[in-house]
C-alpha cells in the first residue's frame, strides 16, 4: 500500500469500525447516444484506535457507490502510530500533486486539519496534531498523502531498536 514497507495490516473482524465519506464525484462519460453520468466516491474507515484503511467505489447511483468504498477501505485496513491521542514525531507526505505536512501537538490543542486530511485523523483517532495541506487539493490525493505519512511515523522502540540503542537514549541523546 503506497509503497511503504513493515504495514501492519489488519482484518475487520471484530472491530467497531466507523466510516466517513470525504468526497463523492460526478463523472460524466460521452457516448454517441448523450452522456452517461456516474458517481464516485472516496470513504475512510477507522476504529479511533489506531486502525484505518480507505477505498474507493464507482456507480451509477450514489448511495451503492458510497457502500461499496466502505467495503473497499474494510478491505485495506491498516495500523498506524498513535501516542496519546497525537502522533509520535512530524512527518511530511507526497502523492500526486497532494503534499500533506503533519505535526504532534499537546493536549487539548485540538485536531488541526481540514477536508480530507481530517477524515483521515478522526478515523484514526489522533486528537491533538497540527496539519497543514499544500498543492492539489484533489480529495483522493490527500487522503492517500495522509496514508503515507501516517504508515510513515515511526514509535520510539521502533527507532531505538533500529539505532540498537535504548529508548533512553532516543531521547536525551
Amino acid at each position: 500500500m503506497l509503497g511503504i514497507k513493515n504495514i501492519e495490516r489488519v482484518k475487520p473482524v471484530g472491530l467497531e469500525l466507523v466510516d466517513r465519506l470525504v468526497g463523492v464525484q460526478r463523472v460524466t462519460k460521452v457516448t454517441k447516444g448523450g452522456r452517461a453520468f456516474g458517481f464516485s466516491a472516496i470513504t475512510v474507515v477507522g476504529d479511533e484506535k489506531g486502525v484505518l484503511g480507505y477505498g474507493l467505489g464507482k456507480s451509477k447511483d450514489v448511495a451503492s457507490a458510497i457502500a461499496k468504498a466502505i467495503e473497499d477501505a474494510k478491505k485495506n485496513l491498516v495500523r498506524v502510530q498513535i501516542a496519546d491521542g497525537t502522533i509520535p514525531h512530524e512527518e511530511e507526505a507526497r502523492y500526486g500533486g497532494a503534499q500533506v505536512f503533519i505535526r504532534p501537538a499537546s493536549h487539548g490543542t485540538g485536531l488541526i486539519a481540514g477536508g480530507a486530511v481530517r477524515a483521515v485523523l478522526e478515523s484514526a483517532g489522533v486528537h491533538d496534531v497540527l496539519s497543514k495541506s499544500k498543492g492539489s487539493s484533489n480529495p483522493h490525493n490527500v487522503v492517500k498523502a495522509t496514508f503515507k505519512a501516517l504508515l510513515s511515523l515511526r514509535s520510539p522502540e521502533q527507532v531505538a531498536k533500529q539505532r540498537g540503542v535504548s529508548v533512553y537514549k532516543v531521547f536525551n541523546g
